[in-house]
């Protein structure tokens, strides 16, 4: 799920008050390396071919371990906005001990009241702001276990309220038999729907339906034996085993239907529609239906992807399937093969912009935010359709659980997204409009800056306080924590061990300890510190600030002074720089790194006459002094000129003028205009 995306213009409007300030940067005449040369950081771009062939080898599941085989028929009526849904559920104990009780995610109760977890909640700023103007429920009418003994109803034994908690979204079904391991059951269910208006994900907006998280879902049977259940929480997302969804849809003939999965079959008659969509290998199935949806299909090699769109909205569908051309194969590339056939995006109107930025298996949406149309160079269609569109890895295919670690959800899609968006569009990745570029990523990191010590990034989602600190750290913090390990050691290095990651756990519902360990394993000299450092910026709420706290330039100067030479006492006095190697020019620079994370920098030192020197620093201590020397005095310096680590908690001070030193045309207004940008996109992400 992406964020919205207001005040778009507004920020514009910033980022050109800002790039009157910036001025023109200090021409180099050249730059020399003391020391081990660090080569600047390389755009984001296609695997190499020996980190393709490393993760190639990579053994990655071609199927999940089916748990679930969902058979349901839902019938919507567009005049009460409800949906009648019936069929059957078969579930595998895949646990290692027997089942006495089984628990069903009742999730469109979360908009039954103000009693709900997810209405309860304060969302801080977040996205889900609006309260429903009809409610939204899901009732249970009939539950009946089908096996060897018989038919059991279990209906009545339902328990959708815990001790002092009103919520009703996270039930209980309680059994007289236990399921032993291994063992299989089936359900006969029945019930009903009453959407809520467009709130979060889900509901309607006149004539148009999002039809999502409304059926008694399973929740996840972990190895132990218990179950991963919990309400609908406002920033908690879902989790769910895989399986089979054969759901047959029934809508008014004139609706246009999107679905999970692809089309079976369809047929219409007595003024009704009904299409039956079948996917394996999925843990949840959403869908959509409106009278005014607008449609394009194009086959991008094996995958069919459809555009559901308003009238009027066709540019958009244009850039949406613009960015799935990309998409499709980069992603692939970078994290495996996307599995399934079919692919449909779904652009709401204007008006149900709530159900916009969201993903589901084979099905994401979009949006506009309520804009006819927006220029070609502000990138947000393709930021979103790049987001949700990389959660079809970093959700569907990965599957961790995103309530208790959404980090491994929108935390890498994030940077999946910021590093896709770069190795497509470059520098203007975000935006690219007037002859300005800003970076997505450079976004991800202002933002991130504000939440550094309020919370760690660690947690569930319902641990956060507030919806701001919760995108903060989780989207944009993650994301700048892992393009400043690919800035710091490489491109390729961090292409394995993310593309490492989204192979070996494919199918496999991964936890943080899953994601460092790749990081240790698959990153070379650098692992044993990366996953360290990984770890540390996770859990433990760690940040870094590096600092010049002084600089000092002076002439160079022979030995000066009383000196007694060959029994003789002589006064030498001091000379004035000649020029000559012995009268070169000296300075020193003090760079602190404050916090608890330790990255390897360049120092780089600034000439009068423009010549640039840089010596690297492991970053490893708490402070350097860096000494100077050249034949033009010292002017300026600068820690991270390529501003490799965006989770420095302030560039500002990475840079420092020496003492009667001008500040015009110094280094600093490069800087400026990073900081700049970085500033617009942090008013842009939410």
């Amino acid at each position: 799920m992406r964020a919205a995306i207001p005040t778009l213009f507004a920020g514009l409007a910033i980022l050109l008050v800002a790039g009157r300030h910036v001025g023109l940067p200090l021409q180099p005449n050249k730059t020399h390396f003391v020391g081990a040369q660090h080569a600047a950081p390389t755009p984001a771009a296609a695997v190499a071919p020996a980190t393709a062939a490393a993760l190639e080898a990579v053994p990655m599941l071609e199927h999940p371990d089916k748990v679930v085989d969902y058979t349901l028929h839902a019938k919507l009526d567009t005049t009460s906005h409800t949906v009648h849904g019936e069929g059957t559920i078969a579930w595998r104990n895949i646990s290692r001990v027997p089942v006495r009780e089984l628990w069903l995610h009742l999730y469109l109760n979360a908009f039954k009241n103000q009693s709900s977890a997810f209405m309860r909640a304060p969302t801080g700023g977040f996205r889900g702001n609006t309260v429903p103007t009809e409610w939204g429920t899901i009732d249970v009418q009939r539950l009946t276990l089908v096996d060897e003994n018989g038919r059991t109803e279990l209906g009545g034994q339902i328990e959708v309220k815990r001790a002092g908690d009103d919520d009703e979204t996270d039930a209980r079904v309680p059994l007289a038999q236990p399921i032993a391991p291994g063992d299989t059951i089936t359900l006969e269910v029945e019930w009903d729907d009453k959407l809520p208006s467009i709130v979060e994900r889900t509901g309607y907006d006149g004539s148009f339906h999002m039809v999502a998280q409304w059926f008694p879902k399973i929740a996840v049977i972990e190895p132990d034996g218990t179950f991963a259940h919990f309400p609908f929480h406002h920033l908690g997302e879902f989790y769910a085993d895989f399986g089979r969804f054969d759901v047959t849809l029934d809508v008014p003939e004139g609706y246009v239907v999107g679905a999970t999965g692809p089309l079976i079959e369809a047929h219409t008659s007595n003024g009704r529609h009904v299409e039956r969509h079948v996917q394996d290998d999925v843990h949840d199935f959403a869908w959509t239906a409106w009278d005014k949806f607008e449609s394009r299909t194009e086959q991008m090699g094996e995958v069919s992807v459809t555009a559901l769109y308003p009238k009027g909205r066709g540019v958009y569908a244009e850039r949406e399937l613009g960015t799935i051309r990309f998409a499709l194969p980069h992603y692939r590339e970078l994290y495996g093969t996307y599995p399934y056939s079919v692919l449909t995006l779904v652009h709401p109107p204007a008006s149900a912009a709530e159900a916009g930025g969201m993903e589901y298996p084979t099905l994401i949406t979009t949006g506009d935010q309520g804009m006819p149309w927006t220029p070609r160079g502000v990138r947000t269609p393709e930021l979103t359709v790049a987001h949700e569109f990389g959660h079809q890895y970093f959700y569907g295919l990965i599957a961790s659980n995103e309530d208790k670690w959404p980090l491994l959800d929108e935390g890498l899609n994030s940077y999946a997204e910021a590093e896709a968006l770069e190795a497509w569009k470059g520098e203007g990745s975000a935006i690219d409009l007037f002859g300005l570029e800003v970076s997505d990523i450079h976004g991800h990191a202002e933002r991130a800056r504000h939440f550094t010590h309020d919370a760690k990034i660690a947690q569930p989602a319902d641990a956060f306080t507030t919806g701001n600190a919760y995108g903060g750290l989780v989207y944009n913090r993650t994301a700048a924590l892992l393009e400043t390990l690919r800035r710091v050691w490489g491109n390729d290095v961090m292409q394995r061990a993310m593309g490492t990651y989204a192979r070996a756990f494919r199918f496999k519902h991964p936890t943080p300890d899953d994601l460092v360990s790749t990081f240790r394993t698959t990153m070379g000299e650098h692992g044993d510190r990366a996953a360290e450092i990984l770890h540390a910026a996770l859990f433990d709420k760690g940040w870094v600030d590096f600092v010049i706290t002084d600089i000092s330039s002076y002439p160079a100067h022979g030995p000066w002074g009383i000196f007694d030479v060959n029994g003789k006492r002589e006064v030498v006095a001091k000379r004035v720089n000649d020029g000559a190697p012995s009268h070169r020019s000296s300075g020193w620079v003090l760079v602190t790194r404050r916090g608890t994370l330790s990255f390897p920098v360049d120092i780089e030192f600034v000439a009068d006459d423009g010549t640039r020197t840089r010596v690297p620093w492991d970053g490893k201590d708490e402070s350097i002094r860096v000494s100077y020397n050249g034949n033009s005095p010292l002017h300026a310096a600068i820690v991270d000129p390529d501003n490799r680590i965006l989770l420095d908690e302030n560039p500002e001070n990475n840079f420092a003028t020496a003492r009667g030193k001008t500040k015009a045309g110094a280094p600093r207004t490069l800087e400026r205009a990073t900081y700049y940008s970085e500033l617009v996109m942090g008013v842009l992400s939410f």
